[in-house]
């Protein structure tokens, strides 16, 4: 049954171009590709082309995020099994293809309305070395493992976990967290790879389609530089330092330029082969800047 390989892509609209242009590069330490259009930039976190786009806009959301298959043959079975699933969807053309930067591309939308596509074949410029945006001791962990992780808006979980599933993905619910009005938080999280989760949602309401986007350093000395840039630069900072029970990740959370969280990290372990759940973080995590939806005490 075709499946997706990993998350590998991301499209973020954003009011302020130079203001991710800094933050993207000296704070996170991503390296910046302008092609001279305008109304973009790139991220690159390793050889790929990019792994993040920057659309200039009159809004800061997520645009779109790019699930990978393997070749033209699964990316084939992939848009059969959707489509006799129900599931509406285009097969884009070879210039919207090109403009990804991908060999075939498909649109599509989750059960939130989160624009999802489905691609093959992405440009690797193994021929350019990546050149971090920062000096860093190390890179990010990506290659089979993607772009790293998020969590998105769905009103409906079972729906987005039944759609998930169908692009191939695993998961559940892997926490039950005490909330201070007595109701239970029951976050649910799906995995495509030996990455602990690629997906997330269950968060309740959220004002953007994304809440936040998780990405991992291989060395801890690049997560503790990040730290003290951000704690430099007095950005806001919505979860604290400390490492969580599921991916068991050392990383803090703090806001970026349009208004929601990335989530820095390091040394997460990978998706185990059986279900297990949490009723609380490992240490740390400790709730500081409010109003980013992370207001959860995971302590």
């Amino acid at each position: 049954m075709a499946a997706v390989t990993e998350l590998g892509y991301l499209g973020l609209t954003v009011t302020n171009l130079d203001a991710w242009r800094s933050y993207a590069a000296e704070v996170a330490g991503m390296e910046i590709v302008d092609e001279g259009e305008g109304d973009r930039l790139y991220l690159r976190m390793d050889q790929w082309h990019h792994r993040i786009v920057l659309h200039a806009s009159d809004s800061d959301d997520l645009a779109y995020l790019g699930w990978r298959v393997a070749d033209p043959v699964e990316f084939d079975a992939m848009v059969a099994k959707l489509t006799a699933a129900g599931i509406s969807l285009t097969v884009a053309s070879e210039a919207e293809a090109r403009e990804r930067r991908v060999l075939g591309l498909a649109k599509l939308a989750d059960p939130g309305g989160n624009p999802t596509e489905i691609f093959y074949g992405p440009q690797v410029d193994t021929h350019k070395p990546f050149h971090p945006g920062r000096p860093m001791y190390g890179k990010f962990v990506t290659g089979s493992e993607g772009i790293g992780h998020c969590i998105l808006r769905q009103d409906d979980v079972p729906a987005a976990a039944a759609f998930y599933g169908l692009l191939g993905l695993r998961g559940s619910v892997e926490y039950h967290l005490q909330l201070p009005n007595g109701m239970v938080a029951q976050p649910y999280f799906m995995h495509c790879n030996e990455r602990q989760h690629s997906v997330a949602f269950g968060l309740g309401p959220m004002e953007k389609r994304i809440n936040h986007l998780m990405f991992e350093y291989t060395d801890l000395d690049d997560l503790g530089l990040a730290h003290d840039i951000v704690r430099a630069r007095k950005i806001d900072v919505a979860l604290q330092l400390g490492k969580h029970a599921n991916d068991q990740a050392l990383t803090f959370y703090c806001a970026n330029p349009s208004g929601w969280l990335w989530e820095f990290g390091w040394g997460a372990r990978k998706a185990p082969s059986q279900q297990e759940y949490y009723t609380r973080d490992i240490f740390g995590h400790g709730n500081e800047a409010a109003g980013y939806g992370m207001d959860i005490p995971l302590g």
